[in-house]
């Protein structure tokens, strides 16, 4: 599992410091590339819904296995693609396979594991998927320095076979004991639905299509996914089991993550453009500076069960997600006159936020959750996640495009401008997101720490 996500967060982190090089190279402008880092999270978004019932029927270890395959292969043809229209094709084949990695990996943790022990697995095994964004911002700038672009989605050919090789060697096979009938009009409605959003997002940012036109899709997909809760309701097993929204920590977890990641889901967009295009950094600087913050989740990682078991996961996320929105009011300061020194530490200080943010809001998903519904609770904690990202991704793009309307003209000072003032918006938007978790109650989410207070107290 580590591999997977190791290999995932390696694959999105090296493409966003290329952002600039390869969209020179396919003759659009950087703001466009939001299409090839957003149609993947999409693909994530559209097709997790069934990998808890994929994983039912056909086991955890054939349908892992296979997920690795898929997306080594969308690496290696995204790797051969000549234009950007190919290259985003390329990328939902690669979604296709990456959809199946995180829920299906979580789901057997969430099996293996007891819940006073699943920080612990959790934040084990995310220290593995974390050396990928340590690694990839600087390897995806070595990589466009003396190498062709395409070479950062042949990196992750080899480590796809070693993760093939060590799932068939050590990963539990899980099955469901009644597998489930799949909802294929639930998949349909659901799919096209935030298919149909995210792409209104997209063309909105570019004002490609009339504010009627924007405004007649965005009904259609909100109709789409309303007739999916209608239908969800009217069938004994619906793709995504909506009644986990009863648990109250469910709900705020999956809820409160969808909306902190709208503000901070575009970061990776924006830091490369800011540093590249604003700033005029090369893309190997790009990517040192993208670095702290990966070092920061990861060397901190092991902290953070203590710090949830000592304040609480109401008070971690409500005080957690307002100074994530203060971090990222910062990044508007970063400019030509900064200190990287400066720089260094205001990202180093996000890598701690963010992770102990992700921490506790993925294990918070599972406090209450039973072990039947382990598939799908994760299935829908993993759609959230990824629509969210998604979604934060063509935020953060509208955001720069409406601050810098000019952007395929702008000089460097307008440029920097309108990043900052991106910044200052979705730091706002992230600070509201706290309001989420003010329905949690003190005592939630002891049931996952209180492993921790007992080795404490030995």
């Amino acid at each position: 599992m580590a591999v997977a996500f190791f290999m995932e967060a390696l694959d999105t982190t090296i493409l966003n410091t290329a952002v600039p090089t390869v969209a020179a190279a396919l003759g659009v402008p950087p703001l466009s590339m939001k299409a090839v880092l957003s149609s993947y999270t999409l693909s994530l978004a559209v097709f997790i819904p069934i990998s808890g019932w994929m994983a039912d029927r056909f086991g955890t270890r054939a349908v892992f296995a296979s997920a690795i395959g898929v997306f080594t292969l969308g690496s290696f043809l995204c790797g051969i693609s000549g234009n950007i229209h190919l290259l985003v094709a390329c990328r939902i084949l690669q979604g296709m396979g990456g959809a199946m990695m995180v829920p299906v990996g979580r789901i057997t943790m969430v099996r293996t594991f007891a819940k006073s022990e699943l920080i612990r697995a959790m934040s084990f095994v995310a220290v593995p998927g974390l050396v990928g964004p340590m690694l990839g911002p600087l390897a995806g700038g070595l990589i466009i320095k003396y190498f062709h672009w395409s070479v950062i989605f042949f990196v992750n050919i080899p480590i796809g076979l070693i993760g093939l090789y060590l799932i068939y060697r050590h990963l539990p096979d899980y099955r469901g004991e009644r597998p489930r009938p799949l909802d294929l009009v639930g998949l349909i409605l659901f799919g096209t639905g935030v298919a149909l959003l995210s792409y209104v997002l997209e063309v909105f940012g570019e004002h490609t299509l009339s504010g009627r036109e924007i405004l007649g899709l965005l009904l259609l997909s909100l109709l789409l996914l309303a007739g999916y809760g209608l239908h969800a309701r009217a069938i004994p097993y619906p793709l995504l089991n909506m009644g986990l929204f009863r648990i109250r920590t469910f709900r705020s977890a999956v809820l409160g993550s969808f909306w902190t990641r709208l503000g901070i889901g575009g970061i990776p967009f924006l830091f490369p453009l800011l540093y590249q295009v604003g700033l005029g950094f090369t893309p190997v600087q790009s990517g040192l500076l993208m670095m702290p913050q990966a070092f920061a989740a990861m060397s901190l990682k092991l902290t953070m069960p203590r710090i949830l078991t000592r304040f609480g996961y109401r008070r971690v996320l409500i005080s957690n997600t307002v100074a994530l929105g203060v971090m990222l009011g910062l990044f508007a300061t970063i400019g030509p006159a900064t200190p990287v020194w400066l720089i260094v530490a205001q990202v180093f200080s996000y890598g701690f936020f963010t992770s102990l943010q992700y921490t506790s809001m993925n294990t918070l998903a599972y406090a209450d959750v039973q072990e039947a519904e382990a598939s799908s609770a994760s299935s829908i904690a993993s759609t959230g996640q990824q629509m969210s990202i998604s979604f934060g991704v063509a935020t953060a793009s509208l955001a720069a495009a409406v601050f810098i309307p000019d952007h395929a003209s702008a000089g460097r000072e307008r440029f920097v401008m309108g990043i900052h003032q991106a910044f200052l918006a979705l730091g706002g938007l992230t600070a509201l997101s706290a309001l989420l978790f003010r329905t949690l109650k003190d005592e939630d989410g002891q049931l996952v720490s209180q492993h921790r207070t007992a080795v404490e107290g030995d």
